[in-house]
């Protein structure tokens, strides 16, 4: 072999590795896994949650041209309702629709995400994503682990078996799903028993008696077809005391092996859902109200003077306990309240 073949052999033998490397960063599919505790349905019909994964793995796949792609897990199908953000945070899941205060008790700061009292509109709560407290809360999500992607907020209601849950007095003596630590506090002041579970499990509760309301969004009263079991709804369609953060997340082990193009990608469509997400869930917050008055149920709103009286009850409950957790909860609940 002579001198000028030997140079030209190991020039191409060095270059390998980089075309390699370029073919696999363009060419290679990525498969992304995304979990949620919803029925599911097709991106024109169903439960708002799952058509907007479905719209967002969609128009990301599409953007990207295809180097990423997604595969989505309704109905807890993929794991268990609560263990999707400690997944998240460890990179055994990719992405997940839920509600961000089911992992209170793993990390306490995202409790805020289901506050009573603290969001009392959808704008006020998508106020929070460039407001002081949606920083902090992304900047803390991010340390543990997770990347908020689209910022979802759904306004709560309550249904009950018997009479509705309207004045905190209407409360005692019953056992009511709250579905956060803070709800359950509130409901214990007013004299009620709290029932602890996931919203996908509350049709069974209600249905043997175990519980004798729960609290919940507008679309999962639907998409559980608590209407079956239910005699009364409390909507959230003009005022409520409560509004659920349930955001579009994402491993951040698995966003940050991701290219800076599929990033941006994921964060631009990410955000394009939030104005969906609203118009969705008030649409619903509607539409409850409809489905329950087919069904025969009683079907009542709250007013201005109501939702005080429960606020009063959270300011002096669930608010001194989640500000008495830890310095970077009060520091959080501070930052919130400046947007009330």
């Amino acid at each position: 072999m002579t001198s000028k073949t030997r140079r030209h052999l190991l020039g191409a033998l060095a270059a390998a590795p980089f075309l390699a490397g370029s073919q696999l960063a363009w060419g290679q599919t990525t498969n992304l896994k995304i979990s949620h505790q919803f029925p599911g349905g097709t991106i024109t019909e169903g439960d708002f949650r799952d058509r907007l994964v479905r719209m967002f793995a969609q128009q990301v796949s599409e953007r990207t041209k295809g180097s990423l792609k997604f595969e989505i897990y309704p109905g807890s199908s993929l794991m268990k309702t609560n263990a999707q953000f400690s997944a998240m945070r460890k990179g055994a899941l990719d992405m997940s629709l839920v509600p961000l205060n089911y992992s209170g008790g793993e990390v306490p700061e995202t409790n805020i995400g289901l506050m009573p009292g603290l969001v009392t509109s959808y704008q006020q709560g998508a106020s929070w994503k460039n407001a002081e407290v949606g920083k902090e809360l992304a900047r803390i999500l991010g340390e543990k682990g997770v990347v908020i992607v689209s910022w979802i907020w759904q306004a709560g209601g309550v249904a009950s078996r018997g009479k509705p849950i309207v004045d905190p007095a209407d409360a005692k003596g019953m056992k009511v799903r709250g579905g956060s630590r803070e709800m359950d506090l509130i409901l214990k002041e007013a004299g009620a028993a709290v029932v602890t579970l996931p919203s996908n499990e509350i049709y069974a509760a209600m249905q043997t008696g175990a519980m004798d309301a729960a609290m919940t969004s507008s679309t999962s009263f639907m998409s559980f077809r608590l209407e079956e079991v239910a005699k009364a709804l409390t909507t959230g369609r003009d005022k409520a005391y409560w509004y659920m953060f349930e955001p579009l997340m994402m491993s951040k082990a698995v966003f940050d092996r991701l290219s800076k193009d599929q990033q941006a990608a994921i964060m631009a469509v990410g955000a394009d859902m939030e104005q969906f997400a609203m118009k969705a869930a008030q649409a619903d917050d509607i539409a409850v109200a409809q489905v329950y008055q087919k069904a025969g149920a009683k079907v009542v709103d709250l007013n201005a003077e109501v939702v005080k009286k429960w606020q009063d009850i959270a300011r002096n409950t669930a608010w001194k306990d989640f500000a008495g957790r830890n310095a970077s909860c009060a520091n959080l609940l501070k930052l919130a309240e400046k947007t009330l």
